[in-house]
């Protein structure tokens, strides 16, 4: 069968959800047989999100080929259990660059170079690379922000004039769109919608289906008045009412029959059902904890919680298989210090501290981390926590009073170290150490015994590493290096055997968990955390 393609459009505001929208309609799809993936386009200039700052843009999520991405990319791996790339993340940045390079290259043949058709050329060719790979039967394909924006019309374009050459019948057209309660009035207001549509007639895109966002169930009679007003079928206004979780979507979708009204407006058979037991098994042990634990997120952007959009998801995958319920208290490293910090992790069962950049708030963490130490009080570090647990441990053990990270200060004891392969690059934009590493495991260790086997691959973003000049002294004074990447000797994991559960890891654990494969070292770290509240 020839690629189908599915459009996922927004209007009136931003953050209704087109996000877990479109991964809400990749599963149910999924579950029906097809081969699914979604891809991102973000209307921002930057060639991807990697040198923006976590508290504009939240979480840059990472693909195992190395690219920098929307945190969207993060909601499509959790929901389908399929990995995503750099071809699923494509910014206007991108585009610009690509058209530039072209026409400095001569490609154009000394045409005008303007945003139709070049641009516009290039966001259709970019939309249908993964379609072209044969690899999937359904494309869909999300549009960042809000139609009506200035720079969200050449993507709104793009869409006419590929829905245009691909057929009637193989491309639909998804709108997502607000609906209020208007609670003087006591009652729902269609008008938001109405105009969002006009907005996208004027770009000439017609929307075949609506999912009308809100806080109240549509009644007959609104669905009625948007189906006559906005010229779409009655069957095709979809309610998307505010749920508990966002894994309560996919069977709110299916309820609304999302998922079959597309597929007939694609041509395609519908006949199975979607076999969703295993989500509905995760959802009720979700929803029915046997247990509650208290865990702590240390890090420096907690203010704006998307920044560990990850982690905080993988947390709910492990409270699940765990039966237990994760109530994780946010804590900013800035607030933590030595004489204050008994006080401030009262009634935690353990803590993770958080990856991230720069010298802001890192001895809060480094003070944290060392009253964990002294307190058997079950800990996980991510990329820059398991750094600043090396740097604890050389300070205080070790007794190597200087000890940091060279990333922080100019030390005589860098036990954290630029990585050879950085040194020289001066462009900070998608230069680091990007994208999947294996890691050899230390049998035995807690971290091989989580994931149960000795080779794995996970997913990194950073430029300065363990210092293998200190490796023995570290591991002659009790601290190991358990995980080593077999092609460089990079230091992946460290732990402290003789602890309940301190373990250190170079890479993010976080972007791999899914509700399928939750991740072996949270599901651990939660079963630690619950033993040791035991």
């Amino acid at each position: 069968m020839d690629t189908k393609y599915v459009f996922v459009t927004g209007g009136v505001t931003s953050s209704l959800g087109k996000g877990i929208i479109s991964a809400s309609l990749a599963k149910l799809l999924q579950k029906r047989g097809y081969r699914v993936t979604i891809q991102k386009f973000d209307p921002y200039l930057n060639v991807d999100p990697g040198t923006m700052n976590p508290y504009e843009h939240g979480e840059c999520y990472v693909t195992d080929d190395g690219a920098e991405t929307d945190l969207d990319l993060g909601h499509y791996e959790r929901f389908l259990n399929v990995p995503t790339s750099q071809a699923n993340n494509v910014t206007t940045g991108r585009v610009y660059q690509t058209v530039i390079d072209n026409e400095r290259e001569g490609k154009y043949l000394g045409k005008t170079v303007q945003i139709i058709p070049h641009v516009t050329d290039e966001i259709q060719r970019r939309m249908k690379i993964l379609g072209d790979s044969g690899e999937f039967d359904i494309i869909i394909t999300e549009l960042g922000g809000t139609v009506g924006d200035i720079e969200s019309l050449p993507y709104v374009e793009s869409v006419r004039q590929l829905k245009r050459k691909l057929g009637s019948d193989d491309s639909v057209v998804i709108h997502l769109t607000f609906v209020p309660y208007l609670k003087a009035a006591g009652e729902l207001k269609t008008k938001p919608t109405q105009h969002s549509v006009q907005k996208l007639l004027e770009a000439g895109v017609q929307p075949d289906i609506l999912v009308c966002r809100t806080e109240h169930k549509l009644s007959k009679e609104v669905r009625s008045k948007i189906s006559l007003f906005c010229n779409v079928n009655q069957n095709a206004v979809i309610e998307s009412i505010d749920a508990s979780t966002i894994y309560e979507v996919p069977l709110l979708m299916e309820k609304e029959k999302l998922d079959k009204v597309v597929l007939a407006k694609l041509r395609l058979p519908s006949t199975s059902d979607a076999d969703l037991d295993s989500w509905k098994d995760f959802l009720f042990k979700l929803k029915h904890p046997k247990n509650e634990v208290n865990i702590g997120l240390v890090g420096k952007y907690i203010e704006l919680p998307d920044a560990y959009k990850s982690i905080i998801e993988a947390f709910i995958h492990a409270g699940a298989v765990n039966e237990c319920k994760v109530n994780l208290t946010l804590m900013s490293s800035e607030n933590l210090h030595e004489d204050s910090i008994e006080e401030k992790l009262k009634g935690l069962d353990g803590v993770l501290v958080a990856p991230g950049f720069g010298d802001r708030g890192i001895e809060g963490k480094i003070s944290t981390i060392k009253y964990l130490r002294e307190n058997n009080i079950p800990f996980f570090g991510i990329c820059l926590g398991m750094q600043c647990a090396v740097i604890e441990y050389a300070r205080n053990v070790l007794g190597l009073k200087t000890a940091h990270s060279t990333e922080m200060i100019i030390t005589k004891d860098p036990v954290i170290d630029l990585m050879e392969s950085q040194k020289g690059i001066s462009k900070k934009g998608g230069t680091m150490r990007l994208g999947a590493y294996k890691c050899k495991l230390e049998k035995g260790s807690k971290s091989y015994t989580a994931y149960g086997k000795q080779m794995i691959s996970e997913r990194h973003r950073h430029r300065f590493e363990f210092n293998n000049t200190y490796l023995e002294k570290f591991e002659s004074m009790g601290m190991k290096a358990v995980g080593i990447n077999p092609d460089n000797n990079l230091v992946e994991v460290v732990e402290i055997p003789t602890h309940p559960w301190f373990v250190g890891v170079q890479y993010h654990p976080e972007l791999k968990s899914t509700v399928d494969e939750p991740h072996p070292l949270f599901v651990r770290f939660v079963k630690a955390a619950l033993d040791n509240k035991k």
